[in-house]
């Protein structure tokens, strides 16, 4: 799966999507992957966990079918913003939401995580 794919894959979970992919001047997996990270970090916000948890899962699935740039977009976009998209949530609404992460990004996350600043 290309960036393109990967809009698709997107705007068929959060319709408003491609709407904000217009915005973006240059379109590319890094891009793509930051917007959505954005929409991402509103449903948490807003605390919209029906359409968060989909997107969730659809964020996995890029990543499993995605092409080496999308992948390495997830993991040095998406992943590295976990901890700043959660700061202000309840302990309770934190673990839900990494519930809901697969167990593959789950362990880049802690890889990435703990292997920070060694």
């Amino acid at each position: 799966m290309n960036y393109l794919q990967a809009v698709q894959e997107i705007t068929d979970v959060v319709p408003d999507f491609e709407n904000e992919v217009k915005e973006i001047k240059i379109q590319n997996s890094y891009n793509i992957i930051r917007t959505f990270t954005g929409c991402i970090k509103n449903m948490i916000r807003q605390n919209d966990r029906n359409l968060l948890f989909k997107s969730l899962q659809k964020m996995d699935k890029i990543y499993t079918n995605g092409d080496v740039m999308l992948k390495n977009a997830i993991e040095t976009t998406f992943i590295y913003s976990l901890d700043n998209c959660t700061a202000f949530c309840s302990e309770e609404y934190k673990k839900l939401i990494f519930s809901h992460i697969s167990p593959t990004l789950q362990t880049t996350y802690s890889r990435q995580i703990y292997s920070h600043g060694i």
